[in-house]
């Protein structure tokens, strides 16, 4: 959250004069003069400091066909995240002023009732752009640009996953809590695997690489994956760490990396599966990005495989600490308020007898 905060000064600082608008970040398509870095080992280097932050809607918004954004949308989106920096550098109280709608028509922030006000807010200032062409979604397959529909157990498994909250309660005790919110893993998906932009802030990371691995470090809630190169063993089936259990290996320029042995508990758009295969590509598009793709392989829980792809796009920044840690003192706020309304609940009932 501080350095959300930093980043966010940071922009008012670097705003540009009233009435003009920044270049916003873009993919560019390969160009004839451009070569691929590589390291020693004669591998594509990702390495560096990268951002799939990003104003363009995960999922594609109903109503719209095409999988490239209209030229409308685009100006739509990208002015008014511009106008958003301008208006708040000139601000008195820069922290009343409410954001611009996402890609996905959330008003952000909370809806600026009692969540982070729009200064604290970092989600991109552009779309994203593979070879130069701005993506109406994230998701590219199937056809429509949305996740397919569950199965009838994933269904049914969600049913009952609600009927147990309702029964034990979702604020008896502090396990029961999101893992982001007790400061495990990452807020949403960030690290992954898949690594989505959270549409919140630090959609920020950190790629380190050696001939046998590939480190990569989130800057949400200070998360790290390690991927080993190559064709060892796997691990048995009981093990499983949050992130799973990811293998990379080279065909030609691309980085495929496939995750299994995911923990169920790190729950992936709320579901919590056991049969989640995870396929990434990493590859070099150009000077300034990485083209990362994604694919979903879960028949337990998807009718049919989906995935998309995200540019991560290179950050002229550092990463810092993120000071998440268990014990914060909301979460025991939120437990303690959960009790209140529950001897609350039983005075009223007892008034009533």
């Amino acid at each position: 959250m501080i350095r959300s905060f930093a980043r966010a000064l940071l922009a008012l600082c670097v705003a540009v004069a009233p009435g003009v608008l920044f270049a916003p970040p873009v993919a560019y398509a390969q160009s004839g003069d451009w070569q691929v870095p590589r390291t020693a080992d004669g591998r594509p280097d990702l390495q560096g400091n990268w951002s799939n932050a990003t104003l363009t809607p995960f999922t594609r918004p109903r109503g719209v066909d095409s999988p490239i954004m209209s030229a409308e949308r685009v100006a739509q989106l990208e002015g008014g995240a511009a106008n958003y920096v301008e208006r708040v550098s000139q601000s008195s109280d820069p922290d009343r002023i409410a954001p611009p709608a996402g890609g996905d028509g959330s008003g952000g922030a909370a809806g600026m009732v009692g969540g982070y006000n729009g200064i604290y807010i970092d989600r991109g200032n552009s779309v994203a752009r593979v070879d130069g062409v701005p993506m109406s979604s994230l998701v590219t397959f199937p056809a429509n640009g949305r996740v397919p529909e569950l199965t009838p157990e994933a269904i049914a498994e969600s049913q009952a996953n609600r009927a147990r909250t309702r029964q034990f309660g979702f604020y008896d005790h502090p396990e029961v809590r999101p893992l982001g919110e007790r400061c495990i893993v990452s807020f949403g998906t960030n690290i992954g695997p898949p690594m989505l932009p959270n549409g919140f802030y630090n959609n920020n990371y950190t790629i380190v690489q050696t001939a046998d691995h590939v480190l990569i470090m989130a800057e949400m809630v200070h998360d790290a994956r390690i991927i080993r190169i190559g064709d060892g063993p796997r691990l048995p089936e009981h093990i499983r760490p949050w992130m799973g259990d990811s293998w990379g290996h080279w065909e030609g320029d691309v980085l495929v990396v496939e995750t299994t042995n995911i923990n169920p508990l790190h729950r992936f758009r709320g579901q919590s599966t056991d049969n989640l295969k995870v396929i990434e590509r990493f590859s070099r598009a150009d000077e300034k990005t990485i083209l990362y793709e994604f694919t979903i392989d879960d028949p337990k829980t998807y009718t049919e495989p989906w995935g998309g792809q995200i540019p991560m796009v290179a950050l002229d920044d550092k990463l810092f600490e993120y000071a998440c840690h268990e014990g914060n003192y909301a979460l025991s706020n939120i437990l303690s308020g959960a009790r209140y309304q529950e001897r609350a609940g039983n005075a009223a009932a007892n008034r009533r007898r």
